[in-house]
């Protein structure tokens, strides 16, 4: 599988300022590529965290509180979005629906994901590997 989506130690965590969430950290490079004008970022070298919360407006949040709101993307984020359009995978393009009705579009993306052809690092907002965000079949991912 590829590195993004292997079991890995547990990431640092912190509440969000705004839901009171725990939320895990996320990097900096993920946060670059999802900002509508990530030239005007300074990370100023701090941990940053995702808010996976739909009914917050935060996606991003800094150590000193400071946060990075859904308007400040130019990625749709699709965890915080409750249509059937939404995009549960980033790397290929698969929505809430497709996920949901086609049990093809879990098996594509974990053979694509084996391959080591994802970009979930900074193809999805949480850094994380979408499969995570697929829905479960009887229990069972």
């Amino acid at each position: 599988m590829s590195a993004c989506c292997e079991a890995s130690s547990p990431s640092r965590k912190r509440d969000c300022p705004v839901s009171g969430r725990a939320c895990a950290e996320v990097s900096a490079n993920t946060i670059t590529h999802h900002l509508r004008q990530a030239w005007r970022w300074d990370s100023t070298g701090q941990h940053y965290y995702f808010c996976d919360d739909p009914a917050c407006d935060v996606v991003y949040f800094g150590e000193d509180n400071s946060v990075i709101l859904k308007s400040q993307l130019r990625t749709t984020v699709g965890v915080k979005e409750s249509s059937a359009d939404a995009l549960l995978c980033y790397c290929f393009g698969v929505t809430r629906a497709a996920a949901q009705s086609d049990l093809g579009a879990r098996e594509f993306v974990v053979a694509q994901t084996k391959l080591g052809l994802c970009s979930c690092e900074t193809s999805n907002p949480s850094g994380r590997c979408c499969l995570k965000d697929f829905p479960r079949r009887g229990g069972v991912e």
